[in-house]
């Protein structure tokens, strides 16, 4: 875990702050090693030196979104495509219950090969 990111994370609002922190420990239960860096602006996870997960903070919301996922299906209302579909995202508004073992279920099918 990186000052950066607990700095980027500390930001934003109490309920985006417990989303974060929920998924920073899904992130690094899920990769073994990964490495946690801000880039571009926002936390950023790597395996092997390749990008494996990033979120970002909005207004309204936190988006996590994973790489190497063309091979993951969509989900309608809760998991989208993002250009050529190689990366998917979901957004998580206040309120709403995540289910955080799928999206461990997701990042681990996206950072096998890796």
């Amino acid at each position: 875990m990186t000052d950066d990111v607990t700095r980027y994370i500390n930001k934003t609002q109490p309920w985006q702050i417990d989303v974060c922190e929920k998924l920073r420990a899904m992130v690094s239960q899920t990769i073994p090693d990964v490495e946690e860096r801000l880039q571009y602006g926002k936390p950023h996870y790597l395996k092997n030196g390749h990008f494996a997960a990033v979120i970002a903070v909005a207004k309204d919301k936190v988006s996590f979104m994973v790489f190497n996922a063309t091979d993951v299906p969509v989900v309608k209302g809760f998991l989208r495509a993002l250009g050529n579909g190689e990366r998917k995202a979901v957004d998580i508004k206040e309120g709403q219950d995540v289910d955080y073992g799928a999206l461990a279920s997701i990042l681990e099918k996206t950072t096998t090969a890796r």
